[in-house]
């Protein structure tokens, strides 16, 4: 299965292990968990699926590579203890805490949270001495006399062998013991990540139309030839931040990712193609409405390899502006419900001041917790930093006033104009998108060019979100009947149909 479905199908164990009964005992017991065993190649996205669900669901996570650890590591260090058995006195070898189960305890102490996923990650590339007690841990959850506390999921994970030279077959016994899912490369499931997290527009549009050239792991006479998901992605960041920075990006630099001669060479002209493409389409003019007959020619006599780029130009401006307008509501809610909680608070007599006072330390303190349970994603954490400095805007505002009523009103003010701000925001963001859709439809009219942008835009969740929530009158009228709920079904049909 793609990584998408292995990620539900995770989280639905998650769901199930963590269900109580009307005691408040977990139904299935920890030593009854069959721990998940995820193999699949490497960099496809096996670790970046339990940092997603930990957000998601709120709960901590604990990563290892087993590869790094030893038997001591593991499974703690021996220390002789006295006991009694039956009257007599003996020395017992007892082990001190795994640094496994200590990290678990730690974050619980330090954060709070009583749940979470342990995830052990290489767990069929451990070594030798290591090796009978891991399988004793994956069957029973205990290191060295220490068990993994209640509320806490085992995952782990592995490459076959073909990809990992260490990599050894799990024996039948313990196969029966896990929850085994085998994950494939798949392109459509990493587009949805890829453009969630913003993926660089050169990267996306090479890769939709050059497809073969998104996974390739082997091993040749000349060595090891490696293009991977997450070597498409530490790419795209670099791409980004070279950009950033008016620094020129070179074959040299690609190949340093993508570890395949002829994918890095493609690639690098491909992305030459875009940069001249990019200087000579004035992507920002057209989105505002402003095209010239030259460009609208130029454009509507070019090649697919041409079109493609330019279309994807175009998305690349447009999902970035809707990623903002996306964000910024997100932010909007957070302060809002601070707010309501700030009203609600007045009929307690607490002072203005310390009211507020109080939600930026609550916000500060899950900031950190979350942190250090590795439960927030990079945006998340972004996200109440954004909150705090909101927050502390509107305690300057309450400082002198008179009462409670002055103040909730001068918080209101300073909410409604950041409302409307964004909605000014959100309006010129949506006349760019249906500018898209007219400029595509005076250079190419409706046929795949048309159907290229609805797709994207589709098929990308804040794209999705804001038509939804501001509308856009060129989406839908172009749209042909794709409903937003319906994508997944006739888009993926047409797009067969065209062979792209």
């Amino acid at each position: 299965m793609n990584i998408r479905k292995a990620k539900e199908q995770i989280r639905n164990a998650i769901t199930a292990y963590l269900t109580k009964d009307d005691l408040g005992n977990y139904v299935i017991p920890v030593e009854k968990q069959r721990p998940v065993l995820l193999i699949g190649p490497p960099g496809i996205g096996k670790t970046a699926i339990m940092e997603q669900l930990a957000s998601e669901l709120g709960i901590g996570l604990i990563s290892y590579s087993m590869t790094h650890h030893t038997r001591q590591s593991a499974i703690g260090l021996p220390f002789i203890s006295r006991k009694v058995y039956g009257g007599t006195e003996c020395d017992v070898t007892e082990y001190t805490m795994s640094e496994i189960i200590a990290s678990v305890y730690d974050l619980m102490e330090t954060t709070g949270i009583r749940q979470g996923i342990l995830f052990l990650d290489e767990i069929n590339c451990v070594s030798e001495t290591l090796s009978p007690l891991m399988m004793q841990f994956l069957q029973y959850k205990v290191f060295g006399g220490h068990r993994l506390p209640e509320g806490w999921i085992v995952v782990t994970a592995g490459n076959p062998s073909e990809y990992n030279d260490s990599a050894r077959e799990f024996d039948i016994v313990t196969l029966d013991r896990l929850k085994k899912i085998d994950v494939e490369p798949d392109f459509e499931a990493w587009k949805e990540y890829a453009s969630a997290v913003h993926m660089h527009p050169a990267v996306l549009s090479f890769l939709q139309s050059k497809r073969n050239h998104f996974y390739h792991v082997e091993t040749t006479v000349s060595g090891k030839s490696i293009v991977t998901p997450r070597g498409w992605e530490d790419l795209s960041k670099m791409l980004l931040l070279y950009e950033t920075n008016g620094i020129a990006a070179d074959e040299d630099l690609i190949v340093q990712y993508l570890q395949n001669g002829k994918t890095a060479k493609e690639f690098a002209v491909y992305l030459d193609l875009y940069n001249k493409y990019k200087k000579e389409y004035p992507v920002d003019a057209i989105l505002e409405g402003e095209v010239t007959e030259s460009i609208a020619e130029k454009a509507s006599g070019a090649g697919f390899d041409e079109v493609y780029t330019i279309i994807g130009l175009m998305l690349g401006s447009v999902k970035g502006d809707v990623s903002e307008r996306m964000e910024e509501r997100r932010l909007l809610e957070e302060v809002r419900l601070y707010i309501k909680e700030y009203k609600a608070a007045a009929s307690e007599k607490i002072a203005p001041a310390d009211n507020i006072e109080g939600l930026i330390s609550r916000i500060e303190s899950g900031r950190e917790a979350g942190l250090k349970a590795h439960s927030l994603t990079r945006e998340e954490s972004d996200r109440m930093l954004r909150t705090v400095s909101c927050m502390y805007d509107m305690s300057e505002l309450v400082k002198d006033a008179p009462d409670y009523e002055a103040s909730f009103e001068a918080i209101r003010g300073a909410y409604g104009n950041l409302a409307a701000a964004h909605n000014e925001k959100a309006g010129h963001t949506r006349n760019r998108m249906d500018n898209m859709f007219r400029f595509i439809e005076q250079c190419w009219g409706e046929d795949k060019e048309m159907l290229m942008a609805a797709t994207e835009l589709t098929a990308d969740p804040d794209s999705v979100s804001f038509i939804s929530t501001y509308g856009c009158d060129e989406y839908f009228r172009h749209n042909k009947g794709l409903l937003l709920d319906e994508r997944d079904i006739e888009i993926k049909k047409q797009i067969e149909d065209l062979g792209l």
